[in-house]
């Protein structure tokens, strides 16, 4: 048998491509299934010290305007002045959260606002859904 130096061989990859598509879909299929896991020796902490509740005071007003306040009703009128009485007592470094009902117009909201800063409150936040 001679050999002709001019021939091209032809290789034939089909079977060897077969092959590691499989294992890399077995790979793929597998790979989010394997847990890591890592052991660390987490510090002590101290079971002395417990955490207080931050105490906050919650306002709330309606579509219709009414302002809600530890139980009770106001109305725009009455609420800046009822709300400084109530208030004088605290600490003015309280959370105070408002909620606003998204129908009111924002010149309401802007109010409610306004009254809480000059009742001498800094840590005033609008509470939403999101």
């Amino acid at each position: 048998m001679r050999y002709d130096w001019d021939e091209k061989p032809d290789l034939n990859i089909t079977p060897l491509v077969d092959i590691m598509l499989v294992l890399m879909a077995i790979l793929m299929v597998t790979a989010p299934t394997i847990i890591y896991e890592e052991n660390i020796t987490l510090p002590q902490g101290s079971k002395t010290k417990t955490l207080q509740k931050v105490k906050s005071i919650q306002l709330s007003m309606d579509a219709k305007g009414v302002i809600r306040f530890q139980k009770e009703k106001f109305d725009k009128l009455s609420f800046p002045d009822r709300f400084l009485l109530k208030t004088q007592s605290l600490d003015k470094s309280i959370p105070v959260y408002i909620r606003a009902d998204e129908r009111l117009p924002y010149k309401d909201v802007m109010f409610l606002l306004k009254t809480v800063k000059e009742a001498g409150f800094t840590k005033v936040s609008l509470v939403t859904n999101g």
